[in-house]
Order: C-alpha cells, then sequence, then structure tokens
C-alpha cells in the first residue's frame, strides 16, 4: 500500500469529517478510499458500455394504477436473463415498493432500468450498479467452473 498526503481547506476538512462520523468510519484513509472507489465506479459504468455489472434496481409505485402491475411484470419476464431476484413489499394501501436485483450487459441492464422507471405511476427509481468480471483471471476462472465434483458455475467478481 503507498502513502499520499493531501491538502484540504479547513471547512471542508470540518465537512469530511463529520461525514466521516456520521457514516461511522474509524479513520479518514478508508473513508477516502471508499470515496474513491465510488467516483471510479461511476467513472467506469459511464464509460464502459459493453462490460458487466451487477445491479440493484428500487422503485416505488401506486399498485392501483391502471396495468400497471401487468406491465412490470412483463417488462420483468421479457428481460428474464437480467433479472436475478425480485423482493416486493406493501407500504401502504396503495404503495408498494420494488427491488430487483439485476446482472447482465451495462447498457441492457440501463435500458431494463430506464423503461421500468419511465412506467406512469413508478416513481422514486433508482439504479445501482457496480462493474464486474466474468473472464478468466490468471489460474481462476470466473466463468462456468465447477467446485469439488459440483456442476459448473458462473462466478462474478467486483471491479476494483
Amino acid at each position: 500500500m503507498e502513502r499520499i498526503t493531501i491538502s484540504l481547506d479547513d471547512e471542508l476538512l470540518a465537512e469530511f469529517d463529520r461525514y466521516m462520523h456520521q457514516k461511522g468510519y474509524g479513520n479518514r484513509s478508508e473513508a477516502i478510499r471508499d470515496l474513491v472507489r465510488e467516483r471510479l465506479e461511476r467513472k467506469r459504468l459511464a464509460e464502459d458500455q459493453d462490460g458487466r455489472c451487477i445491479a440493484c434496481l428500487s422503485y416505488i409505485y401506486n399498485h392501483h394504477e391502471r396495468e400497471l402491475v401487468r406491465r412490470l411484470t412483463d417488462t420483468q419476464h421479457a428481460s428474464h436473463d437480467l433479472v436475478r431476484s425480485t423482493l416486493h413489499v406493501h407500504l401502504d394501501h396503495e404503495n408498494c415498493m420494488e427491488i430487483a436485483v439485476l446482472e447482465g450487459e451495462i447498457a441492457a441492464v440501463r435500458r431494463f432500468a430506464d423503461t421500468v422507471m419511465a412506467e406512469t405511476g413508478v416513481r422514486h427509481g433508482k439504479l445501482s450498479a457496480v462493474p464486474v468480471e466474468t473472464r478468466s483471471a490468471g489460474k481462476h476462472s470466473y466463468l462456468h467452473h465447477a467446485h469439488g465434483g459440483q456442476q459448473p458455475h458462473a462466478h462474478i467478481r467486483p471491479k476494483i
């Protein structure tokens, strides 16, 4: 690990320290590392249209909206290759929250999320994605390998 020195004005440092303590970081280094990782992930996702990602799409919708539940279900079935899992939560008599775990090509995951969030009646949509590797790295293959007699299966690994 390499050490670096940075300079921050007093106000920015005080605000950063408040942020760090609110988030529960034990030291500045780990807080800064997380902020750098987050920014690099965002940059990779913006630039790398051909890569793969694992993502969480969360959204709230009014289940009384005409035909919305059917349209959302149809959208998920049409993209069954992207949707790994969903969680449905009833918030009140009208509103539900749904969380979909997605895996696939970044562009396809974005298109799916945009389609869902554009549906009339869907509110508060947010996509959180992390770029992943699925190809071999060194002597370990993340794609379709087996452990001790198991069937071959895929592994994904977040890009660092």
